[in-house]
């Protein structure tokens, strides 16, 4: 659920069963799309394990607000934690560093970023999800694990990622298989393949972004330039984190309440 699929099989969780796989990910999905669209569909499916890996297309929207991040990812947790489901999490890298922002652009997303991580740390230690951290290690900056657009794994970042989760779900006792492989199965784009798709699909990103996200930024990058040269720049951390805070701690209020639904 979420953005991207796991690459892997179920040969490397339950070796010599029967195990189905269903992947309701979809492009560009946000925490409200998981919240009202995959939730619904994947409550139905009444799975054993679910992975639900999303909010860096949050964080890159005018309308991000870690308030409603946190109470959707925390409705979406705790439904799938009721019917007993083994729940996968992953904190992302900040979307800004991986398209290679400059710093007053890249500072302001990796701020939300972040905040979306420790909400995703907080609910996931919460409900005692399976948790990844992948928003660490030197494969973040290896080109050859990203596809074109620089945002989402290409198939042996994916890899990546399905080794990682083994790992963690073997460390949990819950994979028994070994673990999948590194190797990609397929070549890598190439060179051409890779400006074709910035050419197309890659410029009504861009335009879309220029026409929600961009504006914003800009007022954000102000900001951030404000605060740099007067040396407040710790002010805009600890905002950051005092709305995570305030985000959480709304979230125990409304679990309190005797109507709370």
């Amino acid at each position: 659920m979420g953005t991207e699929a796991w690459v892997g099989t179920g040969e490397s969780v339950a070796p010599g069963q029967s195990v189905e796989f269903v992947n309701l990910a979809v492009s560009g999905a946000q925490t409200r799309d998981v919240l009202e669209r995959q939730l619904p569909a994947g409550s139905a499916l009444r799975p054993d394990l679910v992975s639900v890996v999303v909010g860096v297309n949050d964080t890159l929207r005018c309308t991000f607000d870690i308030h409603a991040v946190a109470a959707r990812l925390d409705t979406v947790y705790g439904a799938f934690a009721e019917q007993g489901a083994v729940l996968l999490t992953a904190c992302l890298p900040d979307p800004g560093g991986a398209l290679g922002l400059p710093g007053a652009l890249a500072r302001p997303l990796a701020r939300r970023q972040r905040a979306v991580n420790a909400v995703v740390h907080a609910l996931s230690e919460r409900y005692g999800a399976v948790h990844l951290h992948a928003a660490q290690g030197a494969w973040l900056t290896d080109r050859a694990m990203w596809s074109a657009d620089r945002l989402h794994p290409g198939e042996r970042g994916h890899r990546q990622l399905a080794l990682r989760f083994h790992a963690v779900l073997t460390e949990a006792g819950l994979a028994t298989g070994p673990a999948p492989s590194p190797e990609p199965e397929f070549p890598a784009p190439t060179a051409s393949a890779s400006l074709w798709w910035l050419a197309t699909a890659g410029t009504g990103w861009v335009a879309r972004r220029c026409a929600d996200l961009f504006p914003q930024l800009l007022t954000l990058a102000a900001e951030e330039l404000r605060h740099r040269a007067r040396g407040t720049s710790a002010r805009l951390d600890l905002r950051a984190s005092a709305a995570v805070s305030a985000a959480l701690a709304a979230l125990s209020v409304a679990e309190r309440r005797p109507d709370a639904a």
